[in-house]
């Protein structure tokens, strides 16, 4: 059964194609069900924050079972992505239909090309995997979110710094900005001390973005080649509502978390308090346990299925789908989230003495 739990992510990709083909009501499915019906019974449902036996956790990190899944959820994705473009074409412009239809897309985008990319990215040691990564991340123009994320992100989390991490006070709709283009410019400079580091000249293919950059823009002129400036133009309306997506679920790892800065200048190392945390279903299935955050800042190259709910974390206090609900209205989101920040502060401190 902790299987199994995983396959409610195709839930998505499943509804949207429901979306894509009738009109009407039928359209805003996708919506209904991310945003209604999945907080609904997170609020409703208990949290499972129980984690594998040791031996367990052996056997599940090697079981094919949850490669194949996202083998397959790459195949899945890649196919309502087509689909999608073939049905938009003919849906009229500014109905409920197409706008639902976009954003449905938008929504599967960010959370497939995103949170699966995310996960194949960090298997450097495994060709495929990582191959699939970068196929995932290029259909939303994000190629330089792997160094950033890898190289920049990881280490700097929790500091002011991080783009990814956000202020306390912040709006989501500022920070959205400020991360996609601080991670951006971070990952020029990652790549170039990088390659400055190795003896090759900056400007040369061994700097991957300026790799990635070709990539993308060979990329972006296929996609017009094939589809043309209307189709190209709603592509890049999913990616918008897909890069959204991520960076609200940026937001939400780690708001207001910042690290302590000691007398020498250097930074207390990144502890499990440093990441919201959530032990509800849905999210946790939905994000590929993305929501057991702070593990996966303890050891990043460890498998979605092997992540453990740990102690002394911040817990949201809700899943995922009901957060980035949250988050989209400000003052909803301070009046919740900011009692529970000192509350995190306060036991973070007693937690380091």
């Amino acid at each position: 059964m902790s299987r199994l739990k995983f396959l409610l992510v195709f839930v998505l990709p499943i509804s949207a194609i429901y979306s894509f083909t009738y009109d009407g009501l039928a359209s805003l499915v996708p919506l209904a069900i991310i945003f209604i019906l999945f907080p609904l019974l997170e609020t409703l449902l208990p949290v499972d924050s129980a984690n594998l036996s040791e031996k367990i956790a052996d056997d599940e990190k090697n079981a094919k079972f949850y490669d194949r899944l996202l083998y397959f959820g790459v195949v899945v994705y890649l196919s309502c992505f087509a689909y999608f473009l073939l049905i938009i074409g003919n849906t009229p412009f500014g109905t409920m239909e197409f706008w639902a239809r976009t954003v449905s897309m938008g929504i599967v985008a960010g959370n497939f090309g995103f949170t699966m990319g995310h996960e194949l990215v960090h298997r450097t040691n495994e060709p495929l995997d990582y191959f699939l990564g970068h196929l995932m991340l290029l259909t939303m123009f994000n190629l330089h979110f792997i160094p950033y994320h890898l190289g920049g992100h990881h280490r700097n989390v929790g500091k002011p710094s991080d783009p990814s991490t956000a202020y306390k006070g912040e709006w989501l709709y500022t920070f959205w900005l400020r991360s996609q283009i601080g991670g951006y410019f971070q990952a020029w400079q990652i790549e170039n001390k990088r390659t400055v580091h190795e003896g090759q000249p900056i400007y040369s293919i061994n700097n991957r973005m300026i790799k990635y950059t070709l990539i993308v823009l060979a990329y972006f002129v296929g996609l017009y080649l094939v589809l043309g400036w209307q189709l190209l133009a709603i592509y890049l309306v999913v990616v918008l509502v897909g890069t959204f997506l991520l960076e609200a679920i940026n937001y939400i790892e780690h708001y207001g978390l910042f690290r302590r800065q000691y007398e020498n200048g250097r930074y207390e190392p990144v502890r499990h308090h440093h990441s919201w945390n959530s032990d509800h279903i849905f999210g946790r299935a939905l994000m590929f346990n993305l929501s057991r955050h702070a593990d996966h800042h303890y050891n990043g190259s460890t498998k979605y299925q092997a992540l453990r709910s740990l102690k002394h974390t911040p817990q949201m206090p809700t899943g995922y789908p009901g957060m980035v609900l949250m988050a989209l209205c400000p003052p909803i989101w301070f009046l919740v989230m900011h009692p529970k920040l000192e509350t995190t502060r306060t036991l973070s401190l007693s937690f380091d003495k």
